[in-house]
């Protein structure tokens, strides 16, 4: 996770100015601060919406509250302690009247048997793995439509899984039972589910990892760090995948080690932040603005939000990051929506360096209404990419092929922490197709670049009355190129 990211050297630039929009993204979304007790400390890892309207907010001290009030247009919200005593809370989900709080040792059920708004009944549901040290968090998902828990685990430290199972990911079904079926995480920063309903979790840049990703859950599959090998013994039905070749590429380690997972988004680093963290799923049904059904998530290092939106190729999951906004003010820890379709932030800087000035903090971002002109969707197509505006390009510089610069990147898959980006390439764009509407455009590239990152730079575009993109850099992954005829 970010802590596990800031124990190297942090560079002054490194926590600085990142994308410069934060004058022209306050005219479109506005940070709103939810104020905190001054006699409180709340570094918020976990929220969920409550069926009363509040929010439940789980820390990383280890309490859990319930809020009432964040969505006031001047927010005095009301905090109630329902729960103490927990160990870094980075999953909450509601069911039956309980709380499922997902805490570094385990899986626990809390409830409210007397009905005194107080926790008294502190069941466990799994404890399936090994807790022994500050850098093993575990992360906790929703709730999926057949009523399972999934679990990511991170390792014991960069290179090491000393307790069990460390470095996977569980299924906890209804029944209480813990189904290890992921191997090979790292540092999770969260786990959760796309608007397809797929399972992905966020995965920090370390060893084997060269940039932050966000990673599809294969059941059966591995994520990418075979430190978590050892405890294929314990897991029936699986055996232990062949162990990667460090220095090489995903493409080629894929073909060598066939239950490898490719990463679905990968998020450049510092161009995209540095420390991913929490995600939640936009189904605010257009209160949030032009981007329903794609992922927000935030960044502890830059104190910032960005979103991804995913699809299926051939089988394989891929797709794109976008920035979104910047300026919070503390490391961004998770999010999630009120039920006014506005979007809460927490977290803390924990005493390590973030560009956020506050030791904690609990913010909401709302849209002001205002459309802003973004890249709303990047999708593959079978010789280019189709890019999708929330508002109509101008005829103009939407059907110029110079106004569309795409370059790419990869990254060796290796064993060092982190690494740069290597065989860069710069791809002609050779014809647009700017839809009547003005609202999407085809573009057709001289190659398309498997195991790549395309960056996109869409800087010359202006839209029908003029404006330039908020944001003019988009970042799709490329692992499989469609065929014609579909995906």
């Amino acid at each position: 996770m970010m802590m596990a990211l800031l124990a190297m050297p942090v560079v002054a630039e490194e926590v600085g100015e990142r994308w410069g929009t934060a004058d022209r993204e306050r005219e479109f979304y506005k940070i709103v601060n939810v104020p905190i007790p001054k006699d409180q400390v709340i570094e918020a890892g976990a929220f969920e919406s409550l069926p009363d309207g509040r929010i439940a907010v789980g820390t990383r001290r280890g309490d859990i509250f319930f809020v009432s009030g964040i969505d006031a247009e001047r927010p005095e919200p009301k905090y109630h302690l329902f729960a103490t005593g927990l160990d870094e809370i980075f999953g909450l989900a509601w069911k039956d009247g309980a709380l499922y709080v997902t805490q570094s040792c385990e899986l626990t059920k809390i409830s409210d048997t007397t009905g005194d708004g107080k926790a008294d009944q502190f069941e466990v549901i799994s404890d399936a793995w090994g807790y022994g040290s500050y850098h093993e968090y575990a992360f906790g998902s929703k709730f999926d439509p057949e009523g399972n828990l999934y679990v990511a685990l991170g390792l014991s430290m960069s290179y090491h899984s000393r307790q069990l199972f460390r470095g996977w990911g569980f299924k906890i079904t209804p029944e209480g039972k813990s189904i290890p079926i992921a191997s090979g995480m790292r540092s999770p920063g969260g786990i959760g589910f796309d608007e397809n309903g797929a399972l992905f979790y966020i995965e920090s840049q370390g060893p084997w990892n060269s940039s932050c990703s966000l990673k599809f859950v294969k059941e059966g599959g591995f994520m990418g760090h075979p430190a978590s090998y050892n405890w294929y013994d314990y897991v029936p039905g699986l055996e232990t995948p062949t162990t990667p070749n460090t220095g090489s590429s995903i493409l080629v380690e894929k073909e060598r080690v066939p239950e490898l997972v490719p990463y679905t988004v990968i998020f450049p680093y510092i161009k995209m932040g540095r420390s991913i963290t929490g995600f939640v799923l936009d189904e605010t049904k257009g209160k949030f603005g032009p981007f329903e059904n794609q992922m927000f998530m935030g960044d502890f290092t830059q104190s910032l939000i960005m979103r991804a939106t995913t699809e299926q190729v051939n089988g394989v999951w891929q797709g794109a990051c976008y920035p979104f906004r910047e300026e919070l003010s503390t490391g961004i820890l998770n999010v999630q929506f009120t039920p006014d379709g506005k979007l809460l932030a927490g977290g803390t800087n924990r005493g390590w360096p973030v560009r956020g000035l506050k030791p904690f903090s609990l913010e909401r971002l709302e849209w002001t209404g205002k459309m802003p002109f973004e890249i709303e969707r990047v999708t593959i197509t079978p010789d280019g990419f189709k890019l999708t505006f929330t508002k109509a390009v101008d005829a103009k510089t939407g059907a110029a092929p110079e106004s569309y610069q795409v370059s790419t990147f990869t990254h060796r898959y290796h064993q060092g922490y982190g690494g740069p980006e290597i065989d860069q390439t710069k791809p002609k764009v050779k014809s647009v197709k700017l839809a009547k509407d003005g609202m999407s455009a085809e573009i057709v590239l001289e190659a398309l670049k498997k195991g790549h990152c395309h960056e996109f730079d869409l800087g010359a575009l202006r839209s029908q009355d003029g404006g330039p993109l908020l944001h003019k850099h988009a970042y799709y992954t490329v692992n499989e190129v469609p065929k014609r005829g579909g995906k």
